[in-house]
């Protein structure tokens, strides 16, 4: 599948809303960037999968003030598949109230919804090491 120029930069729209919106604490507009089925998988931070919005409203406010203040997404790779579904990979900065920082990798699904394009499935790993962990062989 061949994804048109306007749906690319939707996409990556889509990806780059998802810190405004909850850097701005406007948790009441996440329909915007995700189904209401969507996966939210945590697991790499020890959590369990959040399943659909309101978990995901929810987790956010039960967080609280531990949420970041600012979340950085960069290094946007959009990568469609012959289903329909695309593949979004990116790279997120967070910055904690604190001044300390750390960063994740997002790999999510995108989907053609009748409201545009949402994420049904967001994986976010921690990057812990340099290099992803990976040695030199030999």
């Amino acid at each position: 599948m061949s994804l048109a120029l306007e749906d690319r930069l939707a996409i990556t729209e889509l990806v780059s809303l998802h810190g405004h919106l909850v850097d701005d604490g406007s948790l009441d507009r996440l329909e915007e960037l995700f189904t209401p089925d969507v996966v939210y998988d945590l697991t790499d931070f020890g959590q369990a999968p959040l399943s659909g919005v309101a978990a995901i409203r929810d987790a956010a406010w039960a967080l609280g003030a531990a949420n970041p203040v600012a979340h950085h997404v960069t290094n946007v790779v959009v990568t469609a598949s012959p289903d329909g579904r695309v593949r979004v990979r990116s790279k997120g900065l967070g910055i904690k109230a604190d001044g300390t920082c750390g960063s994740v990798s997002y790999d999510d699904t995108v989907v053609r919804t009748a409201d545009g394009w949402r994420i049904s499935h967001r994986r976010v790993s921690a990057r812990r090491s340099p290099l992803g962990g990976v040695t030199k062989p030999g």
